[in-house]
Order: structure tokens, then sequence, then C-alpha cells
């Protein structure tokens, strides 16, 4: 018997329309980001890396980091590196604490080799793959971590309705444009999420990260089947921009604390413009270029 491939409900979609909408799913269409980081990751960071003296700097430089910065939306392990290895150690509380904070060598090597599967299967590969008891140790904690993590969303992340204007934005697009869901959660929870608001049925899939990068997503679903100009990507995070410009398709961001005008105006201005093909160059650069205003680089204790 052949394989299944995770793919095949992207790779076998056909077009019903002219155009199609990609839409990410957590921080985009439902409040989630917020409680996953704030109430799921970051209490279980603190505990599992020993941040507890400067837990109150722990959780300043993990909303900057998850949610208010350039690498909102990136991968967990990245950005605990960077929470641990640059934010914390620079934070004006640490250094008054004169806290040393503790770093994990053979964790940051592996979230930095670009062969490593930034998972908990890819950390289950590597812990049987170390020969070193430290290593070993080390990556088997972050495991532990990541696992208690996943336990925590959950329990916690429960009846969290999509965002004012979502329904709305759903339902003007079905008649003119096909839309599928396109996120890195994990295709169980985004079924979940989306059957139990009834919005399910706005989009013709569910694409979650067992089917690829969000960019693969895009290119399966939509690569000679639509023209590029007719392809956009919804999404609250530079890692969704990213995916629309590596298949050369539009881009419209939900801005971080500012999404139900976002939504709003993708509904009363922004999708109309993309169906008559006014969207893309000047429209979509300022969109970015206000998108953009609100993922700084730098923290504010370093302003």
């Amino acid at each position: 018997m052949a394989d299944v491939d995770p793919a095949g409900a992207l790779k076998d979609f056909q077009a019903k329309h002219d155009f199609f909408v990609g839409i990410d799913s957590d921080g985009c269409a439902f409040d989630t980001m917020g409680i996953k980081q704030r109430e799921c990751f970051c209490p279980w960071l603190i505990g599992y890396f020993g941040l507890q003296p400067v837990s109150r700097a722990a959780r300043e430089c993990k909303d900057f980091a998850d949610l208010f910065s350039k690498t909102r939306g990136a991968n967990r392990h990245k950005t605990s590196k960077r929470i641990i290895a640059e934010l914390l150690p620079s934070h004006p509380m640490t250094k008054a604490m004169k806290f040393k904070v503790p770093q994990f060598p053979h964790y940051f090597a592996w979230v930095d080799d670009p062969k490593s599967l930034l998972s908990n299967d890819g950390l289950k590969q590597a812990i049987g793959a170390a020969s070193n008891p430290e290593a070993k140790a080390e990556l088997e904690n972050v495991l532990a971590w990541s696992e208690k993590v996943n336990e925590a969303v959950g329990q916690i992340v429960k009846g969290m309705p999509p965002f004012p204007g979502v329904r709305e934005c759903l339902e003007k697009i079905q008649p003119m444009a096909d839309a599928i869901v396109v996120s890195s959660t994990p295709v169980e929870a985004l079924i979940r999420e989306w059957e139990e608001h009834d919005i399910a049925k706005y989009v013709a899939v569910i694409a979650g990260q067992e089917m690829g990068k969000k960019s693969e997503h895009l290119d399966y679903a939509t690569t000679g089947k639509y023209a590029k100009e007719n392809v956009i990507m919804i999404g609250d995070a530079p890692g969704d921009m990213k995916a629309a410009k590596a298949n050369n398709v539009l881009f419209y961001p939900i801005n971080p604390g500012n999404e139900i005008e976002s939504w709003k105006r993708f509904k009363d201005e922004a999708f109309d413009k993309f169906i008559h093909g006014e969207y893309a160059g000047e429209y979509e650069k300022k969109v970015i270029a206000e998108f953009d205003t609100y993922l700084p680089e730098l923290p504010p204790w370093e302003k």
C-alpha cells in the first residue's frame, strides 16, 4: 500500500474561482497567540530554564520576542534561544539583580544547525544521537519543556472565538474567491477551532504543520491554478509575509494589537481592491510599511 501524501489535499485542490485567499489562524483569525505565549509557554520557560529570579524580565522578553517584534510567530526554539541568549541578559532588571542567565550551548547549537528539525520529533532524534551526557541532559530538559507547553495549550486554550470581523470577511470572500487555512499549527487543533466556531465551512482546505511549511502550502494550492496577482495571503507575522513573497503573491497584514481594525479594513477596502486588480503596488506597500511599524527590531529597554 502506497504512503498517503500528507499534503495531498493541497496538491489535489482544484480552483473554483479566479481568486485565492490564504488565511493564517493563530494570532490572525483567532486571538490565541497571547494566551498561548503568556499562560502556556512563559511559565514553563521560567521553570525549566531556571529563570525564576528574573521572572518579570523573562515575561517582558517573551512578550517582545513572540508577540511584538519581528520574530513574532517564529519557531518556539528560535525565540527561546533569542530570549535566553540575547534579550534577557541585556534586560535592565537582569543587570540590576546581577543575575547570570543560564546558557545552554548544546541546545543553542541544535537550534542554529540548519539540518535540525525544530520540533519534538527533532529533539528526540537529537537526544538519540547525542553521545555527550551534558548535551543529552540539556536536550532532554528542552523536550520536557516543549511537551509540557503542548500539554498546557491543550488544557488552557479553549473556547477562543475568532476576532470580530473574521466571519464577515469569510462571508464576503466565499462567493468570489477560494479560501484555505495556511498555518503551522497542528491540523487537529486547527480543525477543532474552526469547526467549534462554525467557520470551517468557509474554507476548502485546513492546512497545518503536517502538510509542510506555509510557503509550501501556498505553492501546492496555487501554482498553475491562479494568476500570481490573484493570490493573497492574510497573516499577522513576518513569516506569513515571507511565505507570500516566496511564492510571488500578495500579502495583507493583520496588525498585532490592532486586529479588529485590520479585519474591518480588509472587508471594507482591501478585498475589493484585490478583486479589482488595485491591490498590488502602492496599496500593498502602504499596508506592509504600516505593519512593519508594529514589529520593531529593538526592545523598548534598548532604545
